[in-house]
C-alpha cells in the first residue's frame, strides 16, 4: 500500500491534481476545488454526475441518421460499380476518382466536426477526470481515421471509451476485441481459418496488455489462430463471430491448451500478473512521472488485479498517495499539445473559441484528435517539444491572448491564417478579439504591478516562481504601465508569461 499523502493540502496541490487528472482550470475554480479537501476533491473527479450524454456528437453520427450514412456510402461504391458498366476503361476510371473524391471529402469534413465537438467536449466537461482517461484510452488503443476512414466508427468508440472510462481494464479490452474501428485499423475482419492476420494478436499482447518479453512468437502465432472469424458489417457496424471463418483446432497459449477463441485468448492474457503491473505503470507514469520504484508498482499491480483491474480505485490510490504530491511530481511533465491548448483556454476563461483555431492548434501542434500516427499511439514527454513546436506554442498563445480585431497585419504577427481551412473559418480566426481582461484583471488589480503579476503567476502557473522571473514580468509591468493599463497592455504581458519554458510544463 502507497503512504498517503497528509490530511492537509495546499492550493497547489489542489490545482495539481487538477492539472494532472484533468486539464486545469481559473482560480475560481482551482479555489473551490481546494476548499473540498484532498479526498472529496479526488472522489469528486472520479464519481462524475454528469450524464454520458451531456454533449450529443454531430447529428449525422447519431441513430438512424448514423446508420442512413453508412449505407449511403455503401450504396455509393455499388451505384458506381453499375454505373461504369459498359464505360470505356477512360471513363470507368474517371467516374471512379469523382465518386470516390465525393466520399473522401465527406469524411474528410466529418472528421474535423469529430475533432472539434471532442475538443470542446473536453473543453466544457463537468467530468475532466473521465475526458482525460478517454483521452488516455484513445492513445493507449490508437486508431486513426486515416486508415480506418468511417468516422462514425471512431465517434462509436470514443463513446466505448467515455463509457469505460473508469471501469475494468479487462473488460474494455473484450469490447475493443469487438470494436469496428480497432478491426479495420488492425485489419482483423480479413483475418480467417488457414489465413490468421496476426496484427491484433502482436499488438494486443506488445502495446495493450502485456509489453514486450511477457509472451513468445509462438502465443502470437496461435493466438493469432484464435482470433479469426470476427467479421464487421460495414453497412451496420455491427461485429460479429463466424464460426466458419474461425479456426476452432487446438491451440496452446501462456502454456495452456484448448481450442480458444478471442475472448478466450484476453482471459488468458488477464490471468497474467504482468497485465496488471503494465497497466500501472502506463497509468503512473501518465499521471504522475516516468520511471516509478518497483515497490509502487508491485504494491498497486497487486491489489488492481484482485479487484478485477477496475481504474477508479487505482487511480483514487494514486491520487490520494504522498508520492503524487512531491517535487518530482509537481510541474514535472511536458504538457501534450491537447492539455497545452486546453489549459490555456480554460486559464484565460475562453469558453467558445474561434472554429477554425479548435482544429487548426492541434495540426500544427502535432496532437490531432482520432489522428495518432501509429497503433504505439503519441510519443510523450519530450517528444512533444522542438525549435519549432516550441515557437508555434508562443505564437498560438499571442493568438489566444491578443486576438485580431480583423485586422490583417494582426493576423500575420500572430500566424492566424492557417487557423482555418476555408473562407469561414478564416472570418472566424479575424473575429477573435482575445480574453476578456476585465473579468480576469480588473482595473483597481491593475494599479499595482506585483499584485497584478502575481495575480498571473497564480493563473498561469499555480506555483510561486523564481525571483528572477517574477521581477521580470513586475519590471516588464511597470514598463507599460502608463496612466493606465490598458487591455493592450494586459495581453501582452500574459502573452510574455506563456512564451517562457516554464510554461509548457504542468
Amino acid at each position: 500500500m502507497l503512504e498517503q499523502a497528509q490530511e492537509s493540502w495546499t492550493i497547489f496541490e489542489a490545482a495539481h491534481l487538477l492539472n494532472r487528472a484533468g486539464f486545469g482550470g481559473n482560480p475560481s475554480e482551482i479555489k473551490s476545488f481546494h476548499a473540498l479537501g484532498r479526498e472529496k476533491a479526488v472522489d469528486l473527479l472520479i464519481v462524475t454526475t454528469e450524464p454520458l450524454d451531456a454533449f450529443p456528437p454531430p447529428a449525422w453520427s447519431v441513430g438512424d441518421q448514423a446508420l442512413a450514412s453508412l449505407r449511403a456510402r455503401q450504396q455509393a461504391f455499388k451505384k458506381n460499380s453499375r454505373a461504369i458498366v459498359g464505360m470505356s476503361p477512360e471513363e470507368a476510371e474517371r467516374a471512379k476518382k469523382e465518386a470516390i473524391k465525393i466520399i473522401q471529402q465527406e469524411g474528410r469534413q466529418q472528421a474535423l466536426d469529430i475533432q472539434s465537438w471532442w475538443f470542446r467536449r473536453m473543453l466544457a466537461s463537468l467530468a475532466p477526470l473521465r475526458e482525460k482517461m478517454t483521452l488516455f484510452w484513445h492513445d493507449h488503443f490508437a486508431t486513426s481515421i486515416q486508415k480506418v476512414k468511417e468516422p462514425l466508427f471512431l465517434v462509436n468508440q470514443n463513446d466505448l471509451f467515455r463509457r469505460h472510462a473508469l471501469g475494468s481494464f479487462k473488460d474494455l479490452t473484450q469490447a475493443i476485441l469487438m470494436d469496428p474501428a480497432m478491426m479495420l485499423y488492425l485489419d482483423t475482419q480479413s483475418s480467417k481459418k488457414g489465413k490468421p492476420n496476426e496484427n491484433f494478436a502482436r499488438e494486443v499482447m506488445e502495446l495493450f496488455t502485456l509489453g514486450e518479453g511477457n509472451y513468445t512468437e509462438q502465443d502470437v502465432h496461435e493466438a493469432a489462430r484464435a482470433f479469426t472469424g470476427y467479421y464487421l458489417n460495414k453497412g451496420t457496424g455491427k461485429v460479429a463471430h463466424d464460426k466458419r471463418q474461425w479456426d476452432s483446432a487446438d491451440k496452446t497459449i501462456f502454456g495452456k491448451t484448448g481450442p480458444f477463441d478471442g475472448k478466450d485468448v484476453i482471459g488468458l492474457i488477464f490471468d497474467k500478473k504482468e497485465a496488471a503491473r503494465f497497466m500501472v505503470k502506463k497509468l503512473w507514469e501518465f499521471f504522475v512521472y516516468e520511471n516509478p520504484s518497483d515497490a509502487a508498482i508491485e504494491s498497486l499491480s497487486v491489489s488492481f488485479q484482485r479487484s478485477d483491474f477496475q481504474v477508479a480505485p487505482l487511480l483514487r490510490d494514486i491520487f490520494l498517495s504522498k508520492e503524487f504530491y512531491t517535487e518530482a511530481a509537481i510541474r514535472s511533465q511536458i504538457k501534450s499539445p491537447i492539455q497545452y491548448i486546453i489549459e490555456l483556454l480554460k486559464q484565460l476563461e475562453i469558453t467558445d473559441p474561434p472554429t477554425g483555431f479548435v482544429v487548426s492548434a492541434q495540426q500544427q501542434l502535432g496532437q490531432v484528435l482520432f489522428m495518432p500516427p501509429n497503433v504505439a499511439g503519441w510519443d510523450w514527454g519530450q517528444a512533444w517539444i522542438n525549435t519549432n513546436t516550441l515557437l508555434t506554442r508562443y505564437n498560438i498563445a499571442g493568438f489566444v491572448t491578443k486576438g485580431t480585431g480583423g485586422d490583417e497585419k494582426s493576423m500575420e504577427t500572430t500566424k492566424v491564417k492557417s487557423f482555418g481551412k476555408d473562407s469561414k473559418d478564416k472570418r472566424m480566426g479575424r473575429a477573435w478579439y482575445g480574453p476578456n481582461y476585465k473579468e480576469i484583471a480588473p482595473n483597481p488589480l491593475r494599479e499595482i504591478p506585483s499584485d497584478l503579476v502575481d495575480s498571473l503567476i497564480f493563473r498561469f502557473f499555480q506555483c510561486p516562481l523564481p525571483d528572477k522571473a517574477r521581477k521580470s514580468f513586475i519590471e516588464y509591468a511597470t514598463s507599460k504601465k502608463g496612466v493606465i493599463f490598458t487591455d493592450k497592455e494586459m495581453a501582452e504581458l500574459c502573452h510574455l508569461m506563456l512564451s517562457t519554458p516554464s510554461y509548457q510544463l504542468c
